[in-house]
């Protein structure tokens, strides 16, 4: 007696069997590049180049050869046992390396990767990787911010509903939306170049592992080399926002010390409490004054400190600094500050102020016979805080200024945690005409409006 059961029933299982080896094929490709991402990012060496945006040749070189060791491993495990195919990442790896470090390093890696599987005859290998090594080049290229690879989102739903409901910034979500097609057309690449050679060994194509491809089984192909790109940009950039708090933290002690080195030096407080001595008998309120004003100073600079705290305490703390000043200088130092109300509860960095002031005390107006005035102006625009410093002392010469940022201690302290905290969504410039004065000006964005928010 026929049984019309036994058919259909041999149909599912070997359809379920095959299912099953796919998912399971495409979960460990996943598994060893999150794997591999997260070995990467224990090495403080791999860190330090995640943190560069802009390499040099010799950088860009040894980023590439980093990767290719790594992932050219990887496509050397495949080769050497079939069993292991799944862990070959050749192509996701030379993307990453184009992605990363730009053109050149994609190339590189691509062709290194490619090494153990053009020895194995699969000769359009190269020629494949080094163009997806190309490609991801093109695609950090259209980046308008480095940032913007970092916040990609392999969802494509949120792309397009971020682009047509945030009207801030088309062009961040147009980029996340290409760079996603541009993951995609890689694999789509490798797919197409096998009807270019003769026999389907000249390639390694995961999908031929499982006989004939279906629309399901291209799909999901498709979609696992798009996260096995993502996966490891994740890590990486959980790894950056960590370097980043950590140089924040750095920054901000190097700015208490510099601030106990350099302002409250010993001469410093030996003219301090010079003028205070000449005061006691002339002036023992002011002397007492001035003594209170001291110890505030000393006290804030000692005690720990948050990264951020309200403008209000960094005002006061300013002006018990500058109080000292213009008992000590005199009239030839005066003070202005023009501040909204609506600004003093916003949050700016810890000790932002401090060492651009110290900086037109030192250089701007000590050297001027007849002194100067320091002015200060705090104004909110648009959910943004804009902060200027500004003296009419002896200025800047051109020569200094261009590289002021990059090598003036206090100004390039105060740069780097600007950029360490905000990272390219700050402001901050420097404008100075000799015998006229300087002013700083930065705008950062608002953070919150209460000093309930400090934690």
């Amino acid at each position: 007696m026929l049984n019309y059961g036994e058919p259909y029933s041999f149909y599912y299982n070997g359809f379920r069997h095959r299912m099953q080896e796919i998912s399971f094929s495409l979960l460990v490709k996943l598994g060893v590049v999150a794997s591999i991402a997260s070995i990467l990012a224990r090495s403080n060496y791999f860190k330090s180049m995640l943190m560069r945006e802009n390499r040099t040749l010799n950088q860009r070189l040894a980023l590439a050869v980093v990767l290719s060791l790594v992932f050219a491993t990887s496509v050397a495990i495949r080769v050497a046992s079939p069993n292991y195919y799944a862990a070959d990442l050749g192509l996701e790896g030379s993307l990453l390396a184009g992605i990363l470090g730009g053109y050149v390093s994609g190339l590189l890696s691509g062709i290194l990767i490619s090494l153990p599987a053009m020895f194995y005859g699969e000769h359009l290998t190269m020629p494949l990787l080094a163009a997806v090594g190309v490609v991801g080049g093109l695609l950090r290229d259209l980046a308008t911010d480095p940032e913007d690879i970092w916040q990609f989102s392999p969802f494509p739903d949120l792309n397009i509903f971020r682009f047509f409901k945030e009207s801030r910034n088309h062009r961040r979500t147009a980029f996340h939306l290409l760079f996603g097609a541009g993951i995609l057309f890689t694999e789509f690449l490798r797919y197409q170049l096998r009807s270019f050679s003769h026999t389907r060994t000249e390639i390694f194509f995961l999908a031929n592992r499982w006989g004939e491809t279906t629309p399901l089984t291209l799909t999901a192909l498709f979609a696992t080399t798009l996260f096995a790109v993502i996966i490891p940009l994740k890590i990486w950039n959980n790894t950056r926002n960590e370097r980043k708090l950590e140089e924040q933290s750095r920054l901000l002690v190097e700015a208490r010390l510099a601030a106990l080195t350099s302002q409250i030096n010993p001469h410093f407080l030996f003219n301090t409490l010079n003028s205070v001595s000449s005061l006691i008998r002339t002036d023992p309120n002011q002397a007492r004054a001035m003594v209170v004003k001291l110890s505030k100073v000393l006290r804030r600079l000692l005690r720990k400190h948050e990264n951020f705290s309200a403008l209000r305490e960094e005002l006061s703390f300013i002006e018990d600094y500058l109080s000292i000043e213009v008992i000590r200088f005199g009239d030839k130092l005066r003070f202005e500050k023009d501040v909204a109300d609506d600004t003093l509860d916003m949050l700016v960095p810890s000790m932002l102020l401090q060492p651009l002031v110290e900086n037109s005390i030192k250089h701007g107006l000590s050297n001027k016979v007849e002194g100067g005035t320091i002015r200060i102006h705090c104004r909110r625009s648009e959910s943004r805080l804009h902060l200027l410093v500004e003296d009419d002392g002896v200025g800047i010469p051109e020569a200094k200024l261009a590289t002021l940022l990059d090598h003036g201690i206090g100004v390039s302290n105060v740069n780097e945690r600007l950029k360490v905290l905000f990272g390219s969504d700050y402001r901050m410039w420097i404008d100075s005409q000799p015998g006229k004065g300087t002013r700083i000006q930065i705008e950062v964005p608002e953070l919150q409006s209460t000093l309930a928010a400090v934690s």
